[in-house]
């Protein structure tokens, strides 16, 4: 393959990332765009953005039946930009108040509702389209693009990906690593036990343990299965 088509091969790759929160998806699936050229798009936004919505519009979100009934109302609409990416809700930028620990805590129960899941993800797959792009989540290489050429499935420690969230989350005082670490095991524990697409890794994707790596070399390791899928 001459190097043209190698480029042109990578231009059109869709790269499938994903793993429990706090591993670094975000942040890596946004360098390995940007280092290959692609488009980037964050799912998990999205189901944040629903739920964003579901709470500013007094939906009760553990009543999978109201959850379901409002599914199909909010516009929701996703940049692809990785080094600007943007999320907005009735046209209303929600990049911000989506990353709220209520929302974080809320998100799991609402992606669980297989009509949210129906909608989002053919919005998803919409957006991938043709390729040429980097998708971060929790069940893209089982369940949104399981044909995706490149899976990758992130991991890291516990301790980990709590400390890495509660930096994450520096503003909020109630935010400590012991708070955000049992919120996060009770989130990945909703979301690997869900019926509707459970978070899980797909039997062909590549496991990184992003613990003991800087972000750089998460980077490098999934630029190099693209390049090496070419």
């Amino acid at each position: 393959m001459s190097a043209s088509q190698r480029k042109a091969a990578i231009v059109s790759l869709v790269i499938a990332m994903d793993g429990p929160s706090g591993s670094g998806k975000s942040s890596a699936s946004k360098g390995v765009a940007r280092a290959l050229g692609l488009r980037y798009l964050d799912t998990g936004a999205m189901y944040r953005a629903m739920t964003w919505w579901m709470l500013e519009h007094g939906v009760p979100v553990e009543d999978a039946a109201a959850v379901a009934a409002k599914a199909g109302e909010p516009v929701l609409e996703s940049g692809t930009d990785p080094g600007a990416p943007t999320i907005s809700v009735d046209g209303t930028d929600v990049s911000g108040p989506i990353r709220t620990r209520e929302v974080t805590n809320a998100v799991s129960a609402v992606s669980a509702v297989p009509e949210v899941r129906a909608r989002l993800v053919a919005l998803q797959r919409e957006i991938i389209g043709s390729g040429g792009i980097v998708v971060e989540g929790r069940d893209i290489g089982t369940a949104v693009a399981p044909d995706a050429p490149v899976k990758v499935y992130l991991t890291a420690s516990e301790e980990a990906r709590a400390a890495r969230r509660a930096k994450d989350l520096a503003a909020d005082p109630g935010a400590t690593v012991t708070v955000t670490r049992a919120e996060q095991a009770r989130r990945d524990r909703l979301d690997s036990t869900r019926k509707a697409s459970p978070l899980t890794r797909a039997a062909d994707a590549h496991e990184i343990d992003s613990t003991e790596l800087s972000l750089g070399e998460v980077i490098e390791a999934v630029v190099r299965l693209a390049k090496e899928h070419n």
